[in-house]
């Protein structure tokens, strides 16, 4: 034993601040948390999940509709230029957040532990929009089922679900044109399908007698969401397959009703419609906040998504181009969507004999009236409206799939040691919860609660999370510092544009769409149908409450601390010890210093000892210690 112990002693230990990662044995390498937690099998992965995230239902529902009630063509004005300063700026810094620490909406907080109720109210934001968003998935799923038929459902009517005023709304030719119908007096068999037999909302007397709950309507609920289970069942690794299919298949089939929409007679009248310019409209204040909401909505900035994608890149993958690809082909995509969309509309409008404003609806009624009506005009019409339902169900699932691995991402970040290791357990409860909570959205008054949801789950509440996420990263944290974290991570500092937009341009746009928001308030409705005061206070409780997690936190943030209030604040505003890449070998410059063996006047020459030769991302991290240095020297 002595011989042992002597032998021991005299074994050279070799220190900590030579060894590299071969010396250090299995045990430390086991311990990669950033490994365990995983990543993209490829970078195409990640640019397709957001480009899949991003380009939704809105941009063929939302956007065509926008257009040419602003201004037609000149809302394309208000529509780039928001762009530039809203959209691709908090794009990029959203990437940049996740990216640069590998955590999810509530762990990448340790930036300023004083600012986690921000993600807190992201992960109720995103928990509620989920919810409400997996519904519109079913709706698709039952119009992708019924299409399935020689004949369109609701192309005529007589069925049991018509009522007196049910009229086939096909113009009757006489000579040269068309004699206009009275749509006012009569009811269309695909608004009547829609109403009565898929929401049978004359079963509901509103919002607060839901009736019954719609059991086909409940198992189309059920299988979108164990699609998207299945497609989430092993994290990015699974669905960064899937996105390859959901976000590139829905151009083909935009470019077949695209093409098929242009031929029809009457389309450039709807395409005419869609783009006019109408130039005067830009003197109103209310188009330009139309165009900023449809960026900050449709970009999808500020739930989380973004970030959580971000989080399982590599460490220098190239987000500043990523970030341009995504945010413009989002724009182009939303463009050539209303082409499509409005060359149908102008054909329809021609068969109708009516004005193209006459036929037009955005949300829904576009979707599950209106675009369904004009298919049974087509021949092969089965076959155009399972296309465009299919469409609608891929760029819907891939949305789908950012929110729920933004939940799910965001906890187990939080509790590593306990939930990684049963993640695919964790993401079957978050399933099978959310299903549970959805189903008040299956009964017949299903959709005043989808409304309900739809208009206050991400509204003002989204936007000052958005607003918080900007000053607490600029002000708090330091746009200096910002900016030199992305300077070691992509080898290059964000110019005057991304610095001048983060700190006045993208705060104050988003500070006037708020104040827009409250003194424009507009109660909800659908239809004709007007929600009591009740629900109207439910819906800004819902607001309210993802906003009061941002004190909340703060309050939370400031009692773990020690000493007076002013002390308490500063400490919790500073970023926590272990914040910066999550991979020792890219804690360079100043991270270095949170490394064991670190206790050195030199931290880069630390990291060189243990990871190796100077790379030219060390070489980056050269010029930031520099930076530092000269900094340091001037304060004195």
């Amino acid at each position: 034993m002595k011989k042992l112990q002597g032998a021991q002693l005299r074994k050279p230990i070799t220190p900590d601040l030579l060894m590299t990662p071969s010396d250090q044995g299995d045990v430390d390498l086991d311990v990669d948390f950033a490994a365990d937690r995983g990543n993209w099998t490829g970078k195409l992965d990640f640019l397709l999940s957001c480009i899949g995230y991003c380009v939704g239902l809105g941009n063929v529902w939302r956007f065509p509709y926008r257009a040419y009630t602003n201004g037609g063509g000149a809302f394309l004005v208000p529509y780039f230029l928001m762009l530039a300063i809203c959209g691709i700026p908090l794009f990029f810094l959203e990437l940049s957040l996740g990216q640069f620490s590998s955590l999810g909406p509530l762990a990448v907080w340790k930036i300023s532990p004083l600012f986690k109720g921000a993600g807190a109210a992201m992960l109720l934001i995103v928990g509620l929009v989920a919810i409400y968003y997996n519904m519109i998935i079913a709706y698709v799923l039952f119009y992708l089922f019924a299409s399935l038929t020689s004949i369109l459902p609701w192309e005529h009517c007589g069925n049991w679900w018509n009522t007196e005023r049910c009229l086939e709304h096909r113009g009757t030719k006489h000579g040269n044109g068309a004699l206009p119908l009275n749509l006012s007096s009569t009811v269309s068999p695909s608004e009547e399908y829609w109403s009565r037999y898929v929401l049978h909302i004359q079963g509901s007397q509103g919002i607060g007698s839901p009736g019954e709950i719609r059991w086909n309507l409940c198992l189309c609920l059920l299988l979108a969401w164990v699609i998207v289970f299945l497609c989430i069942l092993k994290g990015v690794k699974s669905s960064g397959k899937v996105v390859y299919f959901t976000a590139t298949f829905p151009y083909i089939i935009l470019l077949m009703l695209l093409v098929r929409g242009v031929t029809l007679p009457g389309a450039w009248k709807g395409i005419q419609f869609y783009l006019t310019p109408q130039f005067h409209h830009l003197l109103s204040s209310k188009v330009w906040i139309e165009a900023a909401l449809q960026i900050f909505y449709s970009l999808g900035v500020g739930f989380g998504g973004l970030l959580t994608f971000a989080s399982y890149n590599t460490f220098h993958q190239n987000i500043y181009r990523d970030t341009f690809i995504v945010t413009l082909g989002n724009a182009v995509t939303s463009i050539l969507a209303g082409f499509a969309i409005f060359s149908v509309l102008g054909y329809m409008s021609q068969e109708l004999g009516v004005p193209v404003d006459q036929v037009a609806k955005a949300g829904p009624g576009l979707a599950f009236v209106v675009y369904p009506q004009a298919m049974t005009m087509l021949p092969l019409s089965p076959f155009w409206s399972f296309l465009f339902f299919f469409m609608l169900l891929t760029l819907g699932l891939d949305s789908q799939f950012a929110f729920l691995e933004t939940i799910v991402t965001a906890v187990t970040d939080e509790f590593p040691y306990y939930l990684r290791p049963k993640k695919v357990v964790f993401s079957g409860l978050i399933c099978v919860s959310m299903y549970l909570m959805g189903l008040i959205l299956t009964t017949d008054g299903g959709m005043y609660w989808l409304v309900l949801l739809d208009d206050y789950s991400a509204s003002f509440g989204l936007m000052v999370v958005v607003i918080t996420t900007c000053l607490a990263v600029t002000r708090v944290y330091g746009i200096q510092r910002f900016c030199r974290d992305i300077h070691m991570m992509l080898g290059f500092k964000p110019g005057l544009y991304f610095r001048g937009c983060w700190l006045f341009l993208s705060p104050a746009t988003l500070l006037a769409l708020l104040v827009y928001s409250i003194v424009k308030y507009q109660p909800s409705e659908y239809g004709s149908y007007r929600f009591p005061a009740w629900a109207e206070l439910l819906g800004i409780l819902m607001g309210l409450l993802s906003c009061l997690m941002i004190p909340a936190g703060m309050l939370v943030a400031v009692l773990r601390e020690e000493g007076s209030l002013w002390e308490r604040l500063q400490q919790a505003s500073r970023p926590a010890m272990d914040w910066g890449p999550s991979l020792e070998e890219n804690r360079t410059g100043m991270y270095v210093a949170t490394l064991a063996g670190s206790q050195s006047p030199k931290p880069l020459m630390v990291h060189m000892r243990k990871y190796g030769g100077i790379t030219s991302f060390e070489n980056t991290a050269i010029e930031v210690d520099r930076e530092i240095a000269e900094e340091e020297e001037s304060m004195m």
